[in-house]
């Protein structure tokens, strides 16, 4: 088979999540320990970082990994789901897995897979952990793809263990509540293996303290030992409660809620150099600086034209969108006009009910099985006062989107991931 021939019998044969939703979940470990067995615990290989947290994991495990990179350390990056290429979930110092890796991977272990019946996120962890080991990284971040206690990336066992912040998505699976959905990602906390938490919130944050206790291990909230500010440049002023600065530290990513996740970056680090790596303040600047051209990452508040402002966001559950919202709100604009579409599985009345009232919306449906009917989003979309035209595809309602603004106006657009990818 050739790479597209491959990527075809992969979509084809293997629930994905991202694509089906809740039927290609799998409630437990017993294929992932059953490949891990299978291939020789790679991942025993290197040193590992994992990630978990409703929102912001993404934009903290690219960071870590752009550091790391800087540091010189040679770096795997694991993360979900990809924008336009399989190969994205897979990356070693910035460079995508060849395809013809995937295309051999696949190749040797297709009767394996036929006959165990793996989930796609199974399957695509085995492949990363393979190429880590194959490609003697040093050190290797590891995102959480769903959850954290199910979640296949967890039989690690990582330097540190990340946790972002905790908000409503996923409910179906990951439960109705913050606790409940906290425990899932409490799941990837470890024995005597340091954790750290982004936000610190009396909702949840009892739930960590006891799976940390129960761990006989460490556990800090980056929000309650960094103090972040913000400079007319952009540029971010970082104080830890030791004494511990990093003035006007720059970041490349331009949404205004990194100032969340920097500081979980920032606490990572400290552990890191606790466990012996070599991080120095030019790593750390230079790392949280270029991001993208050290780790390829796109659809975090990325521009994508000048005139008229054009920005898209991959963010898409009701903690992202609020972030969205507040950054929006903070813009100069004529006339905002926002492209979206959506899941049908999220929670999209509440996402519905904090967007701007006073913009022009391109309702579309990306082309994926989970996506929302265009015209059944506009209908729910109405019932919260927001007004606009719908179209089949987001290629047609970013066009239309295009026509219709001004030099001076808005075009944002988002809603999913998968519309995001569309568009880059």
């Amino acid at each position: 088979m050739n790479y597209q021939e491959t990527l075809d019998w992969l979509f084809a044969q293997l629930p994905m999540y991202q694509r089906e939703g809740q039927a290609a979940y799998k409630a437990n470990l017993n294929n992932t320990l059953f490949l891990d067995e299978h291939f020789h615990h790679p991942h025993r290989q290197f040193k590992t970082i994992h990630v978990a947290g409703t929102n912001g994991k993404g934009s903290v495990s690219h960071m870590l990994a752009s550091i790391l990179q800087e540091a010189g350390y040679k770096t795997g990056l694991y993360t979900s789901p990809h924008l336009k290429d399989f190969r994205e979930r897979i990356k070693v110092n910035g460079e995508m897995v060849s395809e013809q890796y995937v295309i051999d991977f696949v190749g040797q272990n297709q009767a394996l897979f036929a006959e165990l019946k793996p989930s796609f996120f199974e399957m695509t962890v085995a492949m990363a952990f393979q190429y880590f080991a194959d490609t003697e990284v040093d050190i290797a971040v590891i995102e959480v793809g769903l959850g954290g206690r199910l979640d296949s990336t967890n039989i690690i066992t990582p330097l540190a263990s990340i946790i972002t912040n905790i908000s409503f998505d996923h409910m179906a699976l990951l439960g109705n509540t913050l606790p409940e959905i906290a425990a899932e990602k409490a799941g990837i906390i470890k024995t005597d293996i340091p954790a750290v938490i982004g936000t610190r919130d009396a909702a949840y944050d009892f739930v960590f303290e006891k799976k940390a206790s129960d761990c006989h291990t460490t556990l800090t909230f980056a929000s309650e030992e960094w103090q972040m500010g913000k400079n007319e440049d952009g540029t971010y002023d970082a104080r830890h409660k030791n004494g511990i600065t990093y003035p006007h530290l720059s970041c490349d990513l331009k949404g205004s809620y990194q100032r969340k996740n920097i500081p979980v970056v920032l606490e990572t680090v400290l552990l890191l150099q606790s466990c012996g790596l070599a991080l120095y303040e030019q790593d750390i600047r230079q790392g949280v600086a270029r991001v993208i051209p050290n780790t390829g990452l796109h659809g975090r508040w990325e521009q994508l034209a000048e005139r008229p402002y054009t920005i898209c966001d991959t963010g898409h559950n009701i903690d992202g969108l609020s972030e969205i919202r507040t950054q929006l709100a903070s813009c100069s604009y004529d006339k905002l006009h926002f492209v979206i579409g959506m899941v049908s599985d999220k929670d999209v009345d509440s996402v519905l009910s904090i967007l701007p009232k006073d913009a022009r919306y391109y309702f579309c449906k990306a082309s994926i099985p989970r996506a929302m009917n265009e015209k059944i989003l506009a209908q729910k979309a109405c019932a919260h006062g927001l007004e606009g035209d719908i179209y089949p595809t987001v290629a047609e309602a970013y066009a239309a989107a295009r026509a219709a603004a001004t030099p001076e106006d808005m075009i944002y657009i988002g809603g999913s991931t998968f519309v995001v990818a569309e568009v880059i």
